[in-house]
């Protein structure tokens, strides 16, 4: 007997109630008893497409439509979500491997504005929100540097310096399909511990038909409608052809087009600390800067609190211009060649105007200091320095994908395949501030009502994540003329570039018996990624330049309501400044320009070659009475590492007492760090076809992930202590951190999942997959002493740095899966249907602070015990999980879809900074469509309903770091197909 192959669910994330889901259970039970079982579902053949499972060009959205005469009565056309869902279901049930999937067999039917949105509805997978919209994927509720994401098969590069690939980039409207390998198999690219995600562009000539599609839609933004001069509204405009056309001798030429203009802005409200804590000790009556406590001092009971360096309003008005294009060639001279070339584009010009009050010194002169148990800060009064920053961003983000393939069917049993692919991503960011700061006299040289450069506040995080900060009631926040003093100007421009080339050639032979087939391949890639950054910093003191300036360059708040949505905010707005009229009254230009050295301790220029092979065999054959059919296989995998960076130069300067200081020179020298490693991942897949509706899997592998490009920079970073008199350099010496660490090595895991599925009809599906994951250990930081030339002197200075820890950890879960058309119902009932999901995640994974965590001495071993607990997996949730309810009747579609995802560790990109944490996100999003006709198709959809908040916190979970509102935002159109 045959078996069925189906799709994976365009499941989705949730909190799953025990009732909800008992409920589910006896639901989809009291189906399969109710419903004749589908015959198309327990009949099916391996490796053939699912009848019914290919829309029609008509309605998209219909429910069900009866198919022409020609075809049999029993069979019908099912097209919208129901179809995306049932072609998905599909695609789960064929695959060799344990796979998730979201299909649709109709351009633009994948249910989401971008590709982010439309995988989180897949099991297992959740986002990163930035800007309100999803952006990095995490799979199984680990970290999106443990996924690896491929494009038509390829590597595709990343503008933020890390592996994972912000799915922004790609509309959902001209992809076709996506596949979550949650087991690996040996033909896939290395590179996903968590997963791999696979993302697919239309092969048109297997699409069969032509199609012409324009979809147009409005957006409105509420917070948007916030923004002085600013109006609320925003497009989205998506073109696509695909045709195919008969050569003749020549034979079949197939091409697909898409284009998209995506104008829609995304304002942000934002309060923020600093990006560095310290641990204050509450025993001293610090009149500066707090005093800060050591590691060891922590361990022997030394009282601590965690203070921040400075607290940051900002308010955000948005510009943001994307445009994208896919095209794709298909040509089958014969019967026996199979050649594809492809091509990705997308540019975005993209600018911020960032206005900001800053407190930049929080931790000087604390008093009535209260924290918790946690040691988190809770209460306290200070003074600090205000600063109104204003600071305009403009980012030219530009990627270029593509490549191509030829398949060769050499005999009737042997194919050869070959491919060539290149990605690139440029990424240009260019921020110029001016920064202006509080004095005991105003800008027409008048004393304050302080009278004093710092001014009392209130520090109060007792009620939640909103920190309230209120100010001296003296202080006017609003009074332009008290910012005059301490005037700074930054042309800060970093430009991130990220190249991938890879080519690979893979061979298959076809088999009789218990071995379906073998397939060898070999693959090269080459990884380049530049990091250049240059700061060019202009301070002035003339205070009738900054009263000219000041009083020319005064702007109203640039919006109405700011932080309205948030609790116990006091502060609403602030004195703000045209960034740029301040460039040109300070320096006649907007733009000074970039810098005469662009050199900089942060740069990186890292290099990355990979040679790797892989032997797989596919099997199929019978367990007594049990159909078992999978795959085995091994691939081996070289990685080659160059990373050059630069040390900054110091002089030694001999003072009259005989003690000496250290001040920059401007020189650098450069260093050049090597690392290589040989890896084998072996893999086995089984699938036991227990019924014609019921399948076990079985997958045991090796996989492994790599640290990101940023993570692996060279550079040093030397911190001077303050004071100008010391015994030897060494003293003179802060600190040195390094910018990355190129000898950090992959990650690796030993991994085995068990799943268990069930497929009572095309439309229902329920599925638990267990799974184990044994990691050879975290990252922690250490110090290596490293050895500097310093004024002609070679000086040994100990460099913290992150290195692969030694411990073990581990990763099990479990995920569910449950899927069902209430077809069951009375009509128009009927039409009614829900997908829910789950992914429970646990780990003793550890990652350290960098400043307040463990730190070893790899030279002796030696564990100095950090003050504050390690974080887990950056990325990692222990629970995340959707609930999906749609209903379909004749043109009419409404779908709610509610994804959630508990706290979890982010890292920063770049890596070597103190720990973050976001809490939990609970977003709901809704769509409806109607079809007019065959042809015409309106419209609406609503992203995060509720406007559900951003929260971080640092460096342990619940001190709140930052915040973020971005807003609900609304879309309607209309999609013409021909």
């Amino acid at each position: 007997m045959g078996r069925f192959r189906q799709p994976a669910a365009l499941t989705s994330r949730s909190r799953v109630l025990g009732g909800g889901v008992a409920l589910w259970c006896l639901t989809i039970a009291s189906v399969a008893a109710a419903q004749t079982t589908d015959p198309v579902a327990a009949q099916p053949v391996p490796g053939t497409p699912v009848a019914g499972s290919v829309a029609a060009p008509s309605d998209d959205n219909a429910a069900v439509q009866e198919v022409p005469a020609q075809e049999s009565e029993s069979d019908i056309v099912v097209t919208g979500i129901r179809q995306t869902i049932e072609s998905s279901i599909a695609v789960k049930r064929q695959e060799m491997a344990i796979v998730d999937a979201l299909n649709s067999t109709e351009i633009g039917d994948l249910p989401a504005l971008s590709i982010g949105e439309a995988i989180q509805t897949i099991t297992g997978a959740t986002s990163h929100q930035e800007k309100g919209g999803a952006t990095e994927i995490s799979l199984r509720g680990l970290g999106s540097f443990l996924s690896a994401t491929t494009f038509n098969g390829r590597e595709a590069s990343n503008g933020s310096g890390d592996r994972a690939v912000n799915f922004n980039q790609f509309p959902s409207e001209l992809v076709s399909g996506i596949k979550i390998y949650k087991s690996q198999q040996a033909d896939l690219i290395e590179g996903g511990v968590a997963g791999t995600i696979e993302l697919e562009t239309l092969r048109p000539l297997d699409y069969k038909k032509r199609s012409i599609q324009v979809e147009l839609k409005g957006n409105y933004n509420p917070y948007q409608d916030k923004i002085r001069g600013q109006g609320a509204w925003g497009w989205r405009g998506t073109a696509s052809y695909v045709d195919q056309f008969d050569l003749g001798s020549l034979g079949e030429l197939g091409i697909a087009l898409g284009v998209q203009r995506n104008q829609v802005n995304n304002p942000e409200e934002t309060y923020a600390a600093g990006s560095t804590y310290y641990a204050c000790n509450p025993l001293t009556n610090a009149t500066g800067n707090c005093a800060e406590i050591t590691r060891q001092q922590g361990g022997a009971g030394s009282p601590f609190y965690l203070a921040p360096s400075s607290v940051t309003f900002r308010q955000i008005t948005e510009s943001d211009k994307r445009d994208a294009f896919m095209g794709s060639l298909q040509w089958k001279p014969n019967s026996k060649i199979d050649i594809n070339l492809d091509f990705q584009y997308s540019k975005r010009d993209y600018s911020e105007d960032r206005h900001d009050l800053t407190l930049a010194e929080t931790r000087y002169a604390l008093r009535n200091v209260q924290y918790d148990d946690q040691h988190r800060l809770v209460y306290a009064t200070g003074t600090s320095s205000i600063d109104a920053i204003g600071n305009y961003l403009t980012r030219d983000e530009e990627y270029l994908g593509g490549g191509g393939s030829i398949s060769w069917k050499a005999t009737d049993r042997l194919t050869i395949s070959t491919d060539v692919s290149y990605s690139q991503t440029k990424r240009d960011t260019l921020q110029r501030s001016v920064r202006l700061r509080t004095d005991p006299f105003d800008i027409n040289n008048v004393r304050t009502p302080i009278n004093n450069q710092r001014i009392p506040y209130t520090y109060d995080a007792r009620n939640g994540f909103a920190t309230q900060i209120t100010l001296d009631p003296r202080f006017n926040a609003n009074d332009w003329s008290l910012f005059s003093d301490d005037a700074r100007l930054r042309r800060d421009d970093e430009y991130k570039q990220d190249k991938i080339f890879a080519a690979r050639l893979d061979a298959g032979y076809e088999f009789d018996g218990f071995l379906k087939r073998i397939d060898i391949g070999g693959r090269y890639s080459r990884r380049h990624y530049v990091n250049i950054n240059n700061l060019v910093e202009i301070t002035q003191d003339d205070r009738t330049v900054d009263k000219r300036v000041n009083l020319a360059c005064r702007t109203p708040f640039p919006q109405t309501g700011y932080l309205h949505d948030a609790p116990n905010q006091s502060i609403t707005s602030w004195a703000t400044f045209d960034t740029l009229c301040q460039f040109r009254g300070y320096l006649g230009t907007e733009d000074p320009g970039i810098g005469s050295d662009t050199r900089a301790v942060d740069n990186a220029d890292v290099t990355e070659k990979v040679w790797s092979g892989y032997v797989m065999g596919t099997y199929d054959s019978q367990l007594g009475d049990t159909p078992i059919r999978g795959n085995f296989g091994v691939r081996v995998v070289q990685t080659d590492l160059r990373s050059i960076g630069l040390r900054s130069g110091l002089n030694v300067i001999t003072n009259s007492d005989g003690t000496i200081r250290l001040v920059e020179n401007g020189d650098f020298a450069t260093q050049t760090l090597t690392n290589s490693y040989f890896r084998a991942l072996p893999s086995v897949n089984a699938n036991f076809e227990l019924s014609p509706t019921v399948v076990a899997r079985a997958a045991a592998y090796r996989a492994m992930s790599r640290p990101a490009p940023s993570d692996l920079a060279a550079g040093r970073t030397i911190t001077l202590e303050d004071g100008t008199a010391f015994a030897d350099i060494k003293d003179a010496i802060g600190q040195i951190v390094a910018d990355g660490s190129p000898s950090l090595k992959p990650i690796m895991s030993w991994n085995g999942d068990l799943a268990l599925e069930w497929y009572p009809n095309k439309d229902t599906i329920v599925a638990g997959t267990l799974y184990y994951k044994s990691f050879g250990g975290g990252f922690v930081p250490v110090l290596i002493n490293e050895t500097f030339n310093i004024g002609g002197q070679d000086v040994s200075v100990p460099v913290t740095q992150r290195q692969n820890s030694d411990e073990k950890s581990r990763v099990y879960g479990l995920e569910l899966t449950l899927t069902n058309r209430f077809s069951w119902l009375p009509a128009p009932f009927d039409g009614l249907g829900a997908k829910l999901s789950y992914n429970y995640a646990n780990s003793n994974f550890k990652n350290y602070d960098i400043r307040l965590g463990n730190v070893i001495d790899p030279a002796t071993g030696v564990v100095t015990p950090g003050i504050i607990p390690a974080a887990n997996l950056s990325g990692f949730s222990k629970h995340t999980g959707s609930a999906q309810l749609y209903y379909q009747y004749k043109g009419l579609s409404l779908e709610a879809v509610y994804t959630y995802r508990s706290s979890y560790y982010q890292d920063f990109v770049g890596g070597n900074t103190q720990l973050r944490f976001v809490r939990p996100s609970n977003l709901v999003n809704l769509r409806m469509s109607y079809n007019v006709n065959r042809n015409l198709s309106l419209r609406v959809e609503a992203l995060n309903v509720f406007n559900d908040a951003k929260v971080t916190d640092m460096p342990v979970y619940g001190s709140s770091r930052q915040y973020h509102y971005y807003g609900s935002k609304y879309f309607i159109g209309a999609r013409v197909r021909f």
